[in-house]
């Protein structure tokens, strides 16, 4: 073979292994482009999901947190609440405590009467389980739909009869789930106008389900919102359907502000007011020939404007009272120049005679109110002094209803209305100061008994800074002009005995171990400072408590005293002056020295 025939077919093989390249390399060319393809396919559909809005929409009993049946969701303001109403005939109703609580404080459900009271200045408005009637100013009335159900042991007020005497707005929706919106602030709202259709959702993010639809020109509400990284774009907002949720801020255009008016204007309560400082004084009146007493007991005061005999206490469960008043005795004072504000309290009787069983019960409560009404304008009283000590959380809400109907026929009548409470505590909140101070004309603080008769230390029964502390508390809810703050006329003198080794070994595995037992007993100013002289105690002065101190020992026990005379009734009277209040009062007539009363008044008058 020549070389030219040798060139030729290797030329032709190598052409042949090109092509056989060439076909091989097609397959994987084309993979290649396939995966690119692909990958490219994937990319856009990872960014389509990552930045296109998800159309998921939110399940509205999930958001709601509602089952089906009458029930309804709340929405309160602009805040969806775990508050539930209910759906009855069409019309929405809400419970009783929800209504207490939330609504309106001034209806009071009397479960044992089937009655629902709504009190004004000047009237009681009531209406009855299982009737579309409601009376007020003895007028019936007459709706299309009943304003109390009871269903079990639960009582159910419809919010359209609340709405009556409530400054508040509500809407029902029963579209796809029950839901009530209340309104009962009627402060300007800011609104915002959607420019484009969009949609609310749950959460700020795209991604999150849509709660609503915002087609253009709706109206939404703005509410505030914390804003976090990655919610800069978003506002929070409230659909006028209920819904509150989050929409884009490109979608939002111009601003706005509503303005509502109040569909109920709270009535004013008038109340007595003296054009004078009161410089009032307890007077303890035990039974009928001690209000013969009272001819010295104020011969012995100076600038008394008032006094307060304690002549009324409750009798039995039904709202009857027992009396010791005394025309003579309202006579004398009178001709002196002395209101006579007569004391009412609970504490006779105490254990069979319940606060709560007479002041619950809508007939017992107002027969006692009508009977110290009746002693009032029969003895021709200038006011009644509410004591009511016991008191408890169970029966709270019965007496402010107490206090309020009481204020009506005290307001009707010409009557000053007064009450006593303690210095406040967490424990005595519900005794519900603040109402006191708009029905009542005074509110008492019983500046004493920081440390009281079955007290487990020795201390003072009424330290200046403890007194401070009560007017100052007082003061965040009643107006300085209807307080009067009481003062102590007497003191305690406390003995600490060391415990005997029985008592010991039984209590020494207490946590609040105490190696002696105290006890007290209540002095005037001149029995205390009999005491003193008698052991031959030296009186010291505290400043921390504004007091003179003294202690001694006796037969092994220590007794101690913190006393109550000219300058500590000084420092306690300087208060009213500072704070501008109303008057002071004392407990009481005959524990005091006669100068104490020109200590007094260079403070009332």
């Amino acid at each position: 073979m020549t070389a030219k025939k040798r060139r030729k077919r290797r030329r032709a093989r190598a052409r042949a292994r090109r092509g056989s390249d060439r076909r091989q390399l097609i397959p994987v060319l084309a993979a290649v482009f396939l995966i690119i393809i692909i990958l490219i396919v994937m990319l856009i559909n990872y960014l389509v999901k990552k930045y296109s809005p998800s159309d998921e929409r939110m399940d509205l009993h999930t958001y709601f947190n509602l089952e089906e049946g009458d029930e309804a969701a709340v929405i309160m303001q602009d805040e969806l609440t775990e508050l539930r109403a209910r759906i009855i005939d069409g019309e929405a109703y809400v419970t009783t405590d929800f209504l207490y609580e939330h609504l309106n404080r001034r209806f009071y459900w009397d479960a044992k009467e089937n009655l629902l009271l709504y009190t004004t200045p000047t009237e009681i408005i009531t209406a009855q389980v299982g009737s579309s009637e409601y009376t007020a100013a003895k007028t019936k009335y007459t709706e299309n739909y009943m304003p109390v159900k009871v269903d079990g042991d639960t009582a159910y007020v419809a919010l359209k009869y609340i709405q009556k005497y409530t400054a508040m707005e509500f809407e029902v929706m029963t579209d796809e789930v029950n839901r009530v919106h209340i309104l009962t602030d009627f402060s300007d709202a800011e609104t915002i106008r959607v420019k484009k259709d969009a949609h609310v959702r749950f959460e700020p993010d795209i991604k999150s389900p849509i709660l609503a639809d915002a087609v253009k020109d709706t109206v939404l509400y703005v509410l505030p919102m914390d804003v976090e990284e990655g919610t800069e774009d978003w506002t929070k907002v409230r659909t006028d359907n209920g819904f509150i949720g989050y929409i884009r801020n490109k979608y939002l255009g111009e601003k706005g502000q509503e303005t509502k008016t109040p569909n109920y204007e709270e009535p004013v309560y008038t109340s007595i007011k003296k054009d004078y400082t009161i410089n009032m004084a307890w007077h303890q009146v035990t039974n009928a020939d001690a209000n013969n007493t009272v001819l010295e007991a104020i011969a012995k005061t100076k600038g008394l404007t008032t006094i307060s005999p304690t002549w009324f206490f409750l009798n039995d469960n039904e709202g009857n009272i027992q009396s010791l008043a005394s025309q003579s005795y309202v006579n004398y004072c009178h001709q002196n120049n002395i209101e006579v504000w007569a004391l009412v309290n609970d504490i006779e009787y105490k254990d069979t005679i319940l606060d709560y069983e007479i002041l619950s019960r809508t007939s017992s409560r107002q027969r006692l109110v009508n009977n110290l009404i009746a002693k009032a304008i029969e003895f021709d009283l200038d006011g009644l002094n509410i004591d009511f000590e016991f008191i408890n959380g169970e029966s709270a809400r019965a007496y402010v209803q107490f206090i309020r109907e009481l204020s009506i026929m005290c307001r009707l009548n010409g009557i000053v209305l007064s009450i006593d409470n303690y210095v406040p505590t967490d424990a005595t909140m519900f005794y519900d100061r603040k109402e006191q101070g708009i029905v009542a004309d005074y509110v008492v603080i019983m500046g004493y008994d920081e440390h009281y008769a079955t007290s487990p230390e020795a201390g003072s029964v009424a330290s200046i800074n403890w007194v401070r502390k009560g007017i100052e508390k007082t003061l965040e809810e009643v107006p300085a002009e209807k307080v009067i703050n009481a003062v102590p006329f007497y003191t305690r003198l406390w003995e600490e005995r060391p415990k005997t080794e029985e008592e010991l070994a039984e209590e020494s595995d207490s946590e609040e171990f105490v190696p002696y037992i105290v006890t007290s007993k209540a002095y005037g100013m001149d029995g205390a400072d009999q005491i003193i002289a008698q052991n031959g105690a030296e009186k010291t002065w505290n400043d921390e408590c504004g007091q003179y101190y003294a202690e001694y020992t006796a037969d092994g026990n220590t007794y101690r005293i913190w006393l109550e005379e000219e300058e500590s009734i000084e420092l306690k009277a300087a208060l009213i002056r500072e704070y501008n209040l109303a008057g002071i009062s004392a407990w009481k007539l005959g524990f005091e020295r006669q100068n104490i009363w020109d200590v007094i008044l260079r403070y009332v008058n």
